[in-house]
Formats: structure tokens, C-alpha cells, sequence
């Protein structure tokens, strides 16, 4: 059976290495779409601790909920901006921001319209630039999906592994945060470091 999961904002750690353990995955995005989840939201390490950052979106007016396909970027106000510095100040002495920025600087320089696409994108550049091997199905099939990756307050959150976070001694490790901080942090090891964590 081919999993399924719904695309999540620069992801956590725990969800990549979920992706990581499946042969082949189908991105859901024809769920009802839900607020207070990893679907527009993220966590990074910055000089202050523990930073979520949020993309805003467009809430339609209607007698319907939309789907997740559905949802449009709202641009009102340039989070992408925002995103952008709150990276560059949490990672930029990190060992391997500099290697990895001009992969992700398109991202906050040029209009995505809707929230899916901008995600699996996302996703996939991340997957790519990691070398990992998972088949994406483009095509909707018969499929396990796990919804619990993007819920913002999971029953239980696994402890991921130690690593090296650039504010350590400021505030602690702090766990299972965007995939960003690992890939900033171990650059060619992430994916390694990913398949140690058991789902």
C-alpha cells in the first residue's frame, strides 16, 4: 500500500525521516484544509529559541471548507521577507547555510500561488539536495495515509538524536524542529542522520 501524507511547511525532522522509511509516498492534498497545523507553519532555532514562523493564507468566504489544493498564499504583508531574515539570522553561522542558501533563496523571492504547491516543492528540493531515493506518485491511488506528521501538538513527540544546534548554549538542544536546522547544521550527513531515527 502507498503512503500518503499532506505536504507540511519546510517539515519537521520526524516527518523527512517518516518519508525517508517509505519506499514510495503520495502527497494528500485533497483533505479538508485545517488550521493550527504543519501545513503553513514551521519551527527554526533562532538567537531567542524556539521560532515558528507561519505563511498566511487566503480564507474564503463560503459555505464550504476548502481543500488543501484549494488554498491560496496570501501576500498582503511579505512574510516572505520575514522568512527570509529569520533564516538568514538563525542559520547564517551555522556550518552549511552558505552551501545550501542559494537552493532555497528562490523560494522567498518569487510568488507561489497556492500553499500545496509551494510545499511539495519545497519537499522536494529537500529531498533532492539530501539524496534521498523515495518515488513521489503523482497520481492519487489507494493509499495509508499518516496525518499525525502535521498536527502542531502531537500526542507524543519522539526525542530525535543529539546533533549540534548553532544556540546550544543559549537555550539547550531543542528537538524535532524543521528539517532546515538538521540540513544547516550536518549538511551531507543529514541523510544519515535521518535514517537513524525509527518510525
Amino acid at each position: 500500500m502507498i503512503a500518503g501524507v499532506c505536504p507540511a511547511y519546510l517539515p519537521s525532522i520526524q516527518y523527512m525521516a517518516w518519508i525517508l522509511s517509505q519506499q514510495e509516498i503520495s502527497f494528500v492534498t485533497n483533505n479538508t484544509y485545517q488550521k493550527q497545523t504543519y501545513r503553513n507553519r514551521t519551527e527554526i532555532y533562532s538567537p531567542n529559541g524556539k521560532l515558528r514562523l507561519s505563511i498566511p493564507v487566503i480564507h474564503k468566504k463560503s459555505s464550504r471548507r476548502q481543500f488543501d489544493y484549494e488554498v491560496s498564499i496570501n501576500f498582503e504583508n511579505n512574510w516572505q521577507k520575514v522568512h527570509w531574515k529569520s533564516l538568514e539570522a538563525s542559520y547564517r553561522s551555522s556550518p552549511f547555510f552558505e552551501f545550501y542558501e542559494d537552493d532555497f533563496y528562490p523560494f522567498y523571492h518569487q510568488k507561489f500561488e497556492k500553499l500545496m504547491d509551494f510545499n511539495i516543492d519545497l519537499i522536494q528540493k529537500i529531498l533532492l539536495l539530501i539524496g534521498a531515493e523515495v518515488s513521489i506518485l503523482t497520481k492519487e491511488k489507494p493509499i495509508k495515509e499518516f496525518v499525525d506528521l502535521i498536527i502542531a501538538k502531537p500526542k507524543k513527540r519522539k526525542v530525535c538524536p543529539y546533533y549540534q544546534q548553532v544556540f546550544k548554549s543559549k537555550h539547550g538542544f531543542l528537538n524535532d524542529l524543521s528539517v532546515l536546522d538538521l540540513l544547516f547544521n550536518l549538511g551531507p550527513q543529514t541523510l544519515d542522520y535521518l535514517k537513524q531515527i525509527k518510525n
